[in-house]
C-alpha cells in the first residue's frame, strides 16, 4: 500500500466519522487523582492548564506541562496518578469518534502529546465544557464542532498513519478502493465488490459498513459523484459525456442521481464554479 492510496483510505475513514461527546469539564484534581491499569471504551483528552501529574498509554509514560494535550485513545491500558501536592488543574474530555463500528484512534497512529497553540486551544475546550452543561440543541452542535476543531488542530501537518496491527484489514479495504477507481466509468455492483475480496456479498457488506460507516454501493455513488463534480470543474465535457464517465447510460438519471448528492444539477453545479459563486 503507496503513501497516497493510506491517505485517501485515511480520508475515506475520516469522511464518515461520527463524534460523540460522553463527559467535557474543567477539573482541579485531588490528591488522590490515581488510577492504575484500566482500558476505556471511549478516547481520552487531556488539556494540562496548571500542575503536575502522570500518565501512562500502554508502554508510554508521560509527564505532562502546562500547554501540552495528551490523547488516551480508546482500548488501551493506561494509568494516571498525581505526583506531587501540585496536581493538574486541566481540562478534560471523554468521547468516541467512530466510522461504522470502529474507533479511528484505533486504526490511526498518531502521538500521544500534543504542543499547540496554547490560547486557541483553551478557548476551544473553554467552548466544549460550558456547552456541555447545557441541554440545548445548539449547545450539542457548539459542542461537537469545539471537539471537532481541536481534532483538526491535532492532525494538522501530522502524517497520520494506519497502526500496524490494522494494517492487513486497511490492505483489504485499500483493494477496494482501487477497484471502484479503475470502475468509475462502468456500473459497479456489490457481488463485484465482494469478489475482489472472495467474500460472500451479505458479509462484504457488514463488513465495509463497519469500517466506512456506509453501505458499499452508497460509498460508490459518491465516488461516481465526487468524480463527477472534478470533470464538470477541469473540463469542458457535455453533461451526457460525464454521465457516460460515470458509468449512467441514461443522463436524465445521471442528473437526479448527481442533484440529490450535490443539492444542484450538474448545470447547475458548473456554472456556480464557472461564475465562483
Amino acid at each position: 500500500m503507496t503513501r497516497t492510496q493510506e491517505d485517501q483510505a485515511v480520508q475515506d475513514m475520516l469522511l464518515h466519522m461520527q463524534v460523540q461527546i460522553m463527559a467535557a469539564h474543567l477539573t482541579q484534581c485531588r490528591s488522590n487523582w490515581r488510577d492504575i491499569d484500566y482500558t476505556p471504551a471511549y478516547n481520552k483528552l487531556y488539556f494540562i492548564l496548571n500542575g503536575e501529574g502522570w500518565v501512562k498509554i500502554g508502554d508510554t509514560e508521560l509527564y505532562p506541562k502546562p500547554g501540552q494535550l495528551i490523547l488516551l485513545p480508546a482500548g488501551v491500558n493506561q494509568s494516571y496518578s498525581t505526583i506531587s501536592d501540585e496536581p493538574f488543574l486541566k481540562y478534560w474530555c471523554h468521547f468516541t469518534a467512530e466510522t461504522g463500528q470502529t474507533d479511528v484512534f484505533q486504526w490511526l497512529d498518531v502521538p500521544s502529546c500534543y504542543e499547540l497553540d496554547t490560547a486557541r486551544m483553551t478557548q476551544l475546550f473553554k467552548e466544549m465544557a460550558e456547552a456541555h452543561t447545557e441541554s440545548t440543541i445548539a449547545a450539542r452542535l457548539r459542542e461537537k464542532s469545539a471537539l471537532l476543531q481541536i481534532l483538526a488542530e491535532m492532525m494538522t501537518d501530522q502524517p497520520l498513519h494506519i497502526q500496524q496491527e490494522q494494517s492487513h484489514d486497511m490492505e483489504r479495504l485499500t483493494s477496494i478502493q482501487q477497484y471502484v477507481e479503475q470502475h468509475l466509468h462502468t456500473e459497479v455492483t456489490l457481488e463485484d465488490m465482494a469478489a475482489t475480496l472472495h467474500l460472500h456479498p451479505n458479509y462484504f457488506s457488514k463488513y465495509f459498513k463497519r469500517h466506512f460507516g456506509v453501505s458499499p454501493l452508497k460509498y460508490v455513488s459518491r465516488k461516481k459523484m465526487d468524480h463527477a463534480k472534478h470533470l464538470l470543474r477541469t473540463t469542458s465535457q457535455s453533461v451526457k459525456e460525464i454521465a457516460l464517465a460515470t458509468g449512467f447510460e441514461d443522463a436524465n438519471y445521471f442528473s437526479k442521481t448527481f442533484r440529490r448528492e450535490a443539492g444542484l444539477s450538474p448545470s447547475e453545479y458548473r456554472m456556480n464554479i464557472i461564475s465562483g459563486v
